[in-house]
């Protein structure tokens, strides 16, 4: 009979081998001298946070596209903040690790995967003229100690999914979008290729940390995890985004925020991700309750 310990251990050579197979450099794989379209979208409209909104009516189909090129920086900003504590969570597992283990190894592998796609977020920020939206000096507190709220046991897993599976399911949809600009889509199409891999080594640690059936650890991530889908709405509806597209912010928000279109694009997104928390156990009660008060269950 196959331990737990071998299993992990099998998983991982295997996500090892698929590291082998299907990886991409961004820096030879995405075309940065392709010229940009100033009328195709840089997200769809759909997941746009102002869509259908009074706002959204108003406008041009140039500020629309305006628009979306600053929530996409501003997705992509969010990314390269989440995939560095991460990384830093990624790099403790590893700090007690067997470095000969395939587990620890793999751990290394994704470390790899994430700086590139942080080099990558930063390089199509780049390419289309824009500005990052950098982290203020309280923000940076926050998110500098994360690591330490979830870098270890099941919420260390829970996390990771979450940070990615929401928006690999998005991404699928996106990359085969013609509307959108090129380099978005083979952006995605990379990012696809390589979270997949994330996201079955997150959902197999989950699955392994819940079979030692620690009653208080499970709680606390419940009760941890009440608290992302707010953040997540908040994160995704970013007042800096709508200023720099030439909007008034505080309008902008108030309609975003009470928009059920948006919500649908949320709940679309989180869908998949849902299943699996709920299958799990892990979204109950106040958690789930919370979750439908920021618009990701209908």
């Amino acid at each position: 009979m196959t331990t737990t310990e071998e299993r992990k251990e099998l998983n991982a050579e295997r996500l090892l081998g698929g590291s082998v197979k299907r990886s991409y450099n961004s820096l030879i794989d995405i075309d940065w001298d392709a010229p940009i379209d100033p009328d195709m979208f840089f997200l769809p409209p759909e997941a746009s946070s102002l869509y259908g909104t009074p706002l959204w009516d108003s406008m041009t189909h140039r500020q629309r596209v305006e628009l979306t090129k600053h929530e996409y920086v501003n997705l992509l900003s969010v990314g390269h903040w989440f995939e560095n504590t991460l990384n830093q969570a990624l790099m403790r597992l590893v700090l007690k690790a067997d470095p000969t283990s395939r587990h620890a190894q793999y751990a290394l592998t994704e470390v790899g995967d994430e700086t590139r796609h942080m080099i990558m977020f930063g390089r199509v920020i780049e390419a289309i003229g824009e500005r990052p939206f950098l982290l203020n000096r309280t923000e940076q507190r926050i998110v500098q100690a994360l690591p330490r709220v979830y870098g270890t046991g099941l919420m260390l897993w829970v996390s990771a999914l979450i940070g990615e599976e929401i928006f690999d399911h998005w991404q699928r949809q996106v990359m085969k979008d013609e509307r959108v600009q090129p380099i978005t889509r083979q952006m995605m199409k990379i990012h696809v290729t390589e979270e997949a891999r994330h996201i079955r080594w997150a959902r197999e640690g989950v699955v392994r940390r819940l079979s030692v059936g620690r009653r208080l650890e499970v709680a606390y991530v419940r009760l941890l995890i009440s608290f992302v889908g707010p953040l997540f709405r908040r994160l995704l509806i970013n007042p800096g985004a709508f200023k720099r597209a030439g909007l008034d912010p505080k309008v902008a928000v108030k309609q975003a925020m009470a928009n059920p279109d948006f919500a649908a694009y949320q709940q679309f997104g989180f869908s998949k991700l849902h299943q699996y928390l709920e299958e799990q156990k892990l979204l109950t009660g106040y958690g789930r309750r919370s979750w439908r008060r920021s618009g990701w269950i209908g």
